[in-house]
């Protein structure tokens, strides 16, 4: 059996929105020290509706497929929807991560959601 599933392996060579919104509206970035991954995520926010959204990580292919398909749950989805979002679907969007692998999926859910505390901080806005 293959270690990662055909969808983590194209989301790592080919990761989608990679990079970085100058003029974010939100950014969060997580780290686990135990691996030394690092996520960063910028979010761009308009009608409460994520419009853009990119991301930088540092870390396996687990981390970068993790993050792509985070960005990908999230684009175009209202930040009620955004908020919701669990690493569990994250990984079950990747079909699956090996369970050592599990924490990227949990760094993806927190950088979204430091961005979006981010957001609400530079705003005032509850979401």
């Amino acid at each position: 059996m293959a270690l990662y599933s055909e969808k983590v392996m194209d989301h790592f060579r080919n990761p989608r929105n990679v990079g970085r919104i100058e003029d974010a509206d939100g950014v969060g970035e997580v780290g686990n020290a135990k691996c030394g991954d690092i996520m960063k995520m910028y979010l761009k926010i308009e009608n409460d509706v994520v419009v853009d959204v990119k991301f930088e990580t540092f870390g396996c292919a687990s981390a970068v497929a993790s993050s792509s398909m985070a960005t990908e749950l999230i684009k175009g989805r209202p930040l009620s929807e955004v908020k919701k979002l669990t690493n569990k679907a994250v990984a079950e969007a990747l079909d699956g991560l090996p369970d050592y692998k599990m924490h990227c999926s949990v760094l993806a859910e927190e950088a979204i959601l430091s961005a979006l505390e981010d957001y609400q901080k530079k705003t005032g806005k509850k979401i």
